[in-house]
């Protein structure tokens, strides 16, 4: 399904609404606003988890974010570094467990090639930086381009993108980053392999029971998938770069919109 125009989230059915099951949920400029999570948004985050919605986030974040939040946010799991895992607190066993896609071995060796490709793109491109939580990764190169450097114009985004592209490796742009990695993984299809193996649920057969919500061209192919798809209203700030856009949008933006979208869903039940 591709998707090439957007609903205000108002126009969201109400009976639709309330055979959602669960939501996933991107974080950058999702939940959060200007790099910071508010409360309302992670409140947001509790009630839909206390009103027995599964709730999970997707995102570009490193492993070791990824650890603090399944540990501590109040979701089921949550899917990391564009898809290379997933992590979840197992409470009757009192312990993090992980799943990624990709061997020990195999991560070494594209972390390696990553090493010689970092040293290339911020020699070729004047002003991105290495993202400021590349430390806490274990299987991408995260490039800045406006989290904690100047923004950088969308022509050497583009740039970065082609340099990662011409040694072989995936790269996705988010609001902040360009996401780096060899293999073919992505958002949607761990999200899939989470589902199915943590709660047994076919999401092919499933899709209209959840929503996903996001704002950047690396959630477009969840958006593409989810026919209830909601982008937070700066979605619209990378519509003209998405294959794919959400079937719903948000009034307001990051947080702001989360809630709205939440508050549209608890009101449903």
């Amino acid at each position: 399904m591709t998707q090439q125009t957007m609903t205000p989230l108002a126009q969201f059915p109400l009976e639709q609404r309330r055979q959602i099951k669960g939501v996933f949920t991107d974080i950058d400029d999702t939940l959060t606003d200007d790099g910071r999570l508010g409360a309302a948004a992670y409140g947001a985050l509790e009630r839909l988890k206390a009103a027995g919605l599964l709730v999970v986030p997707i995102t570009g974040r490193p492993a070791g974010w990824c650890d603090l939040i399944a540990r501590q946010w109040p979701v089921d799991a949550v899917v990391g570094e564009n898809g290379a895992f997933y992590f979840w607190h197992d409470h009757q066993a009192r312990k993090l467990k992980q799943r990624f896609l990709q061997s020990d071995t195999e991560r070494a060796a594209g972390l390696q090639k990553l090493q010689a490709l970092r040293a290339r793109i911020l020699r070729e491109v004047p002003g991105a930086g290495v993202a400021s939580d590349q430390p806490y990764r274990l299987a991408d190169l995260a490039i800045d381009f406006c989290e904690d450097v100047a923004p950088l114009p969308r022509e050497q985004v583009d740039r970065i993108v082609a340099l990662f592209n011409q040694d072989g490796a995936t790269a996705k742009i988010s609001s902040i980053h360009v996401n780096g990695w060899f293999g073919s993984y992505d958002k949607l299809g761990m999200t899939k392999l989470m589902m199915r193996e943590l709660h047994g649920v076919d999401l092919d057969a499933e899709r209209q029971h959840y929503v996903f919500a996001g704002d950047s061209p690396n959630d477009s192919p969840m958006f593409g998938f989810f026919p209830n798809a909601v982008g937070v209203a700066n979605v619209v700030d990378f519509a003209d770069r998405m294959p794919s856009l959400p079937r719903f949008v948000t009034k307001a933006r990051g947080g702001a919109g989360f809630v709205e979208l939440a508050e549209a869903l608890l009101q449903a039940r």
